[in-house]
C-alpha cells in the first residue's frame, strides 16, 4: 500500500476529469504484474508523466521516475517526488541516479524514464540516450516501450499551458516488453525504432489539425522538422553553456 502516491494518482484523476480529457490506451497488458522494468516513454509535454502512469494501474503498479534533481529541490515539488519515491537526476553526477535506478529495478519497481532526455519540439522521436537500455542489461529486466500522444497539445516547450477544459483526446499505447538480449547500442536502436513504430500507429486514428502548431511537419502541422528542432535544442544548449561560464566568470 502507498497511501501518497493513491493520493496523488486520485488528484490526478480529478484534474483529467475536469480537464475533458479523453484518453485511449491500448496495450496496457503488456505491463507486468510483478518484477522490475524499465518504462521507456516518449516526451512531447510536460504533462507526459502523468500520464504514463494510466497503463500500469491495470495491474494496480506504480512508476518511479527518473526526474532532474532540480524539481526535489523545490520546496513544494521535492517532498511529493521524495514521497513518491522517484530517483533525482543530477546531470553533473549522474551516476548516482543511474546506481539507484537499477536498484530499484533489481527489486522488481519499474522505473521511467525518458531516452530522449528533453522535450521534443518537433514531436517526432529524437535520437536516445542509452542509459534505458544500459539499466535493463544490468538488471537484466525487459524495456517496455510507451508512447503518448497528444499531451503535446495540453503543454509543451515554448507554448501557453492548456490547463483548462480543453476535452482534449490523449492516445497512449503500450508495446510488448523487448529483452535485454544484446548490446547496449542495438538495444537502443531498436527499441527507436519500436517507439517510432507505435507512434505511427497512433497518429494514424487521431484527428490533426492542418497548420497547427503541435502537429509535425510531416502531418501537415507548423512544429519544427526534426532536424530544425535539434538545432534549436543545441542552440539553446549553448546559450546556457555560455551563461554558466559567464557567472562563474563573475565568482
Amino acid at each position: 500500500m502507498e497511501p501518497v502516491y493513491r493520493t496523488i494518482i486520485g488528484l490526478a484523476r480529478t484534474v483529467f476529469f475536469a480537464e475533458g480529457l479523453k484518453f485511449t490506451v491500448v496495450g496496457d497488458e503488456h505491463i507486468p504484474a510483478s518484477g522490475g522494468a524499465v518504462l521507456a516513454v516518449n516526451h512531447t509535454g510536460y504533462m507526459d508523466f502523468t500520464y504514463a502512469g494510466l497503463p500500469v494501474r491495470t495491474p494496480k503498479r506504480y512508476i518511479r521516475f527518473m526526474a532532474k534533481k532540480e524539481v526535489f529541490d523545490n520546496s513544494v515539488s521535492g517532498p511529493i517526488m521524495r514521497a513518491l519515491k522517484h530517483i533525482p537526476v543530477d546531470r553533473g553526477a549522474g551516476a548516482d541516479s543511474y546506481k539507484a535506478a537499477v536498484d530499484y529495478l533489481r527489486r522488481g519497481e519499474l522505473v521511467g524514464v525518458y531516452p530522449e532526455a528533453t522535450i521534443s519540439r518537433s514531436f517526432e522521436i529524437k535520437e536516445f540516450k542509452s542509459g534505458a537500455a544500459r539499466m535493463a542489461i544490468e538488471a537484466d529486466v525487459p524495456i517496455i516501450p510507451i508512447v503518448i500522444w497528444g499531451a503535446q497539445r495540453v503543454w509543451t516547450k515554448g507554448f501557453p499551458k492548456r490547463l483548462g477544459r480543453t476535452n482534449t483526446p490523449i492516445s497512449i499505447a503500450v508495446g510488448a516488453p523487448i529483452p535485454p538480449d544484446e548490446p547496449a547500442a542495438e538495444l537502443t536502436a531498436r527499441l527507436r525504432v519500436t517507439m517510432q513504430g507505435l507512434l505511427a500507429d497512433l497518429q494514424k486514428d487521431y484527428t490533426h489539425e492542418p497548420g497547427a502548431y503541435w502537429v509535425p511537419a510531416r502531418l501537415g502541422g507548423s512544429a519544427p522538422t526534426l532536424e530544425e528542432a535539434d538545432a534549436m535544442d543545441a542552440a539553446e544548449a549553448a546559450e546556457r553553456a555560455a551563461a554558466k561560464a559567464a557567472r562563474e566568470d563573475r565568482e
